[in-house]
């Protein structure tokens, strides 16, 4: 039970991380740097801002990891024998893969613009006009993929959420009395 519980933990903890990182980063961090009077200074402090959570999100994929193999491992028979569940975990992890390949390229696309950032933005997502083509492009990219990374760790949290729930014995609550 303790080697579930603590897989359980890291699994869960470390995608409510990941959530709640990209969620707080596109809506907090970005729209404060937007708010910046100076147009290098949105570019700049989104950039700074996101390479500060970029090593606390990459603990949190490694924290995730471990425990999604963690709780394979600890139901594998459940896995094998339950339907749905083994899709479910199938999906989910292709879910995550994925998500984790976007959050590498939205680094990748944030580390361009931090590189580009003496050219200043409408935002920290937004290009200004007559911004270089590389930067223009990477923001524009930046400004998508800071919504669809939420939606993916959330779509993670609500599948491991689904796992649960099918660990839960049928009407648990009334002892099996509704079950025929």
């Amino acid at each position: 039970m303790a080697g579930n519980l603590l897989a359980r933990s890291l699994h869960d903890l470390s995608a409510a991380a990941w959530f709640g990182g990209t969620l707080m980063g596109a809506v907090g961090l970005n729209g404060a740097a937007a708010a910046a009077k100076d147009p290098t200074e949105r570019t700049r402090l989104s950039t700074a801002g996101w390479a500060r959570w970029t090593p606390v999100q990459i603990a949190a994929f490694g924290a995730h990891a471990i425990g999604g193999i963690g709780l394979i491992a600890g139901n594998k028979a459940r896995l094998a024998g339950q339907g749905g569940a083994a899709a479910n975990t199938v999906v989910k992890s292709a879910i995550t893969v994925i998500g984790m390949a976007a959050s590498l390229y939205s680094g990748m696309l944030g580390k361009k613009v931090g590189e580009l950032s003496q050219h200043g933005g409408e935002g920290a997502t937004e290009p200004k006009p007559g911004a270089p083509e590389e930067l223009a492009k990477a923001q524009k990219q930046l400004k998508a993929l800071q919504w669809v990374l939420p939606v993916i760790s959330g779509t993670v949290i609500v599948l491991g959420a689904q796992q649960g729930e099918q660990q839960r014995p049928k009407n648990a609550l009334f002892g099996g009395l509704f079950d025929r």
